[in-house]
Order: C-alpha cells, then structure tokens, then sequence
C-alpha cells in the first residue's frame, strides 16, 4: 500500500477503532474485527473502502484455503462492520460467503480418566490450575484471572468476573478445592493472583505482575494427556465440557449447570444432553459429593 493509500486508510482504521469499542465489543472481538479489516486490506493493496464484488470473491476464496471457517466468519464480520458503522455503506454482500454451520460434539474424558490427568500433570502450579478449572467448569481464561479476592470461603463459591460477554456470575466452589487452593497460595502468598507467572523463579512469585502463561498451561495438559496415553483431542477446554457433562450424569438440572457456565443460551448448554442421558438434582451439593472422593497428590509435583 503506498503512502497515499496509507494516509487514506489510517483516520479510517482509527474511527473502526472507536465505533467497536463504542458498540460494546469485546477486546478479543475488537482485535479480530481489526485484524480482518487489515487482511483485506494488504490483499487489495489500498484503502478497501470501496471494494468490488469481485475482489472480496478472490478473496475469501483465498482465505477459505488457508484459514478456518471460524476466521473466514471473523473477516466477513470485520468487514462488514468497517462498511456499516465506518463508511455508512450497505453491505450488499452477505452471500458471497457463507460459513457452514458445525455442530462438531467434544471429545469428553470419564470423571477417572480427568483425575488421573491432573494427577498426572508434572508441576504443582498447574496441577492445582486444572483442578480449579475442572471442579468449577472454568473457562481458561477465567482460571488465570483468579483473584484471592475472588474467593468466598464461608459460602463455598468463587466469584468470577468480567467473562465473556462482560458478565459477572458466581460458581460453587468443592471444599477439596478450596483447600487445596488455599495450600498452594501459602506457598507463593501473592497479595491479589491466585496464579502468579512464575517467571522471576518460586521465591519472587509474590512480585508478579501477570497470571501464569496460556501457552504453558496448554503446553502442560497436552503432556499429561500423552503421559497417560489418552488419544483423543483434549485441551483445557476439556475440562470445562466434561464438567458440564459429569454433572448431567449426576441428575444436576440443565438450567443450573448453564448458569454455572456462564452461557447465554441453553441451547449452547443443551448440547450435553447429547452425551449423556440425566438430568436434574442440585449443583452444590452434587458437586461436593463429586470430589467428595479425589485427593490431589501434593509430594510428587515439581
């Protein structure tokens, strides 16, 4: 893109900025829309404030090959969002691409299969992280933004706030849990993370100013799942969908377990129901009887 097209495009690309922010969208949004508007952008090498049926055709059709449907859909996303609330366009081209709908059903571990997991996992710091997300269905996310704060001891919930969509919500919290969270802050004793980035090495860790990293926790369930010879596609997120469904198994009502979760629409929670046959009971206490059994190994984590 040459200079003048540069000058054209960055007040452009800036008020795309301040209309996402001013529309409520999420950072993670924001960041995606954004980076769609640029791919467009470096493909057409100008402004794409005036682009031709033709060239978004080329391309998606370009992306398509090289990218997910999920990122095709972002773009698309992006770009109409530039047209609409920027340039105060009519997004005449909807149809040029359309994502497919996937309804691809989650690899599921058995409640043995998942505590023998964190059992497995090398390192104490994230042996208690993938407790933490597993024994309250936690997001990633929402496990590495744990705030000591957060915690509510006398009524055996956690307090997560800010998830996705910018909402608050409260999730039971297993006694087994609370203990063993509290055993491992004592061994940091960081005045606000509960999962301080250990990088500045274990006798700095109450300095940190960031959660632990994302990659090293991903890093870390991929070779505990190896270690324990499990082939199907599991990642932290796992945690979180077998949770919603071990709590199905053991009668707790779909409506509770969408709160727990923090979805939007049951039918983003329903789809459980596919994987296993009960329905109906009471999420804490159920859930207390879950762990009721489960003692995580201490001594030998790193």
């Amino acid at each position: 893109m040459n200079s003048i097209e540069q000058a054209r495009f960055k007040p452009l690309y800036q008020q795309m900025q301040q209309a996402l922010l001013l529309q409520g969208m999420r950072p993670k949004t924001i960041a995606a829309y954004s980076r769609g508007v640029r791919r467009v952008a470096d493909y057409v090498d100008r402004c794409p404030d005036n682009l031709t049926a033709d060239e978004l055709k080329s391309y998606f059709a370009l992306l398509v090959n090289s990218h997910s449907w999920s990122t095709v859909k972002l773009d698309r996303n992006g770009i109409q969002f530039f047209y609409r609330h920027v340039l105060g366009k009519p997004w005449d081209w909807v149809m040029i691409v359309k994502p497919p709908e996937v309804r691809s059903l989650p690899d599921i571990l058995t409640r043995e299969e998942t505590l023998d997991v964190i059992n497995s996992i090398r390192k104490l710091r994230y042996r208690v992280f993938f407790l933490t997300l597993y024994s309250m269905g936690l997001r990633l996310g929402e496990g590495l933004q744990l705030k000591v704060g957060d915690i509510d001891g006398l009524r055996h919930r956690i307090h997560i706030r800010c998830a996705k969509g910018g909402k608050d919500r409260y999730v039971p919290l297993p006694e087994v849990t609370l203990d063993v969270l509290r055993r491992y802050w004592s061994t940091h004793r960081h005045p606000q993370l509960l999962f301080p980035n250990p990088t500045r090495g274990a006798q700095r860790m109450h300095l940190a100013t960031t959660p632990m990293d994302r990659g090293g926790v991903q890093l870390a369930i991929k070779a505990a799942v190896t270690d324990c010879g499990i082939q199907r596609n599991i990642s932290s997120r796992s945690l979180r969908h077998g949770y919603a469904t071990h709590m199905l198994e053991l009668g707790v009502d779909l409506r509770e377990i969408q709160a727990i979760l923090g979805h939007v629409r049951p039918e983003t929670t329903a789809r459980y129901a596919h994987l296993t046959d009960v329905t109906s009971a009471n999420a804490s206490k159920q859930l207390q009887k879950m762990f009721s059994s489960f003692s995580i190994r201490w001594e030998d984590a790193a």
